[in-house]
């Protein structure tokens, strides 16, 4: 069975093709995780694998659930047709910090909110983001944009009473005064954190929930790791951002919730945490951020 609408195709980096074959899968987890953040809306790969296909391969090592994320209109619109059709997935729905200064430019920014927020009461939505600020692709006229959206979703996420997930590139200080003025949502979490050590002190701290990524596995990511180390068990999650950011031993390729198991191995070497104790620890933390699937 064909996807509900068309899936969009990654761009290659750098002008140069990369190896798009799949990585084999791994072996499996002991105890079944969640994939807490995932553009299935995205192919990248040269085959033709459907949302089915990839769903059941994560299945098979362990990675049963994931949430969907979509981050622009139309992936968006993609993610809620997705919800009504696969049991296995909760979603979230918002505008990409660097869709909002285009969308303001052309006066399209309070559209585009409200139909976010529509997208976002269907049942199976349980997440507004990812949403945040990125001084990395974002000029600095597109920063007050930028800044105005970020608040909105955070508005958004509290008025639904669901939980936020952020965007943080190069912005970390930033991101910490917004959702300080705003008063953060209940369950906000940390996409693909990117902070060092202090900043997971500062987020645990505060309650937020930091997801961990397969670039934790890289081997430049000293500082990852620690802060993986100085997270809060109890709030840590972790994530595939895939079709991006494969993990280590096949960085570079076409990543998927099959993957995860890497990363969740990688996590537990850092943290010298039994493996199936802490897969248990990383579910447990997911239900708390997203409730029952």
């Amino acid at each position: 069975m064909s996807e509900a609408v068309p899936r969009t195709r990654a761009g290659e980096s750098g002008g140069r093709r990369r190896d798009l074959e799949r990585p084999p899968s791994p072996e499996p987890l002991p105890v079944p995780v969640v994939d807490n953040h995932t553009h299935l809306d995205i192919a990248d790969s040269d085959d033709e694998t459907s949302v089915e296909d990839l769903l059941a391969a994560a299945t098979a090592v362990g990675v049963p659930r994931a949430v969907q994320i979509g981050c622009d209109l139309p992936a968006a619109r993609w993610t809620v047709q997705a919800l009504d059709r696969h049991p296995h997935l909760l979603g979230g729905v918002a505008l990409h910090p660097n869709e909002a200064p285009s969308l303001a430019a052309a006066g399209e920014l309070d559209r585009a909110l409200a139909e976010i927020r529509e997208l976002a009461r269907h049942p199976r939505v349980r997440v507004v983001g990812e949403t945040g600020l990125d001084r990395f692709r974002t000029p600095p006229e597109g920063m007050a944009a930028q800044e105005e959206s970020f608040r909105r979703h955070i508005a958004l996420a509290k008025e639904l009473g669901l939980a936020l997930q952020i965007h943080d590139r190069d912005a970390h200080d930033d991101v910490l005064r917004v959702l300080a003025e705003e008063g953060a949502p209940e369950r906000t979490v940390f996409h693909c954190f990117s902070g060092d050590a202090a900043m997971a002190r500062t987020c645990g701290d505060l309650g937020y929930f930091l997801s961990f990524a397969g670039t934790v596995t890289f081997r430049n990511a000293q500082p990852l790791r620690e802060a993986l180390l100085a997270a809060p068990r109890e709030r840590i999650l972790v994530e595939t951002d895939a079709p991006f950011l494969t993990p280590v031993p096949f960085r570079g390729r076409p990543n998927a919730s099959y993957l995860i198991p890497f990363t969740v191995r990688s996590m537990a070497n850092t943290l010298s945490a039994d493996l199936a104790e802490l897969c248990a620890t990383l579910a447990a933390n997911s239900e708390a951020v997203y409730g029952s699937w």
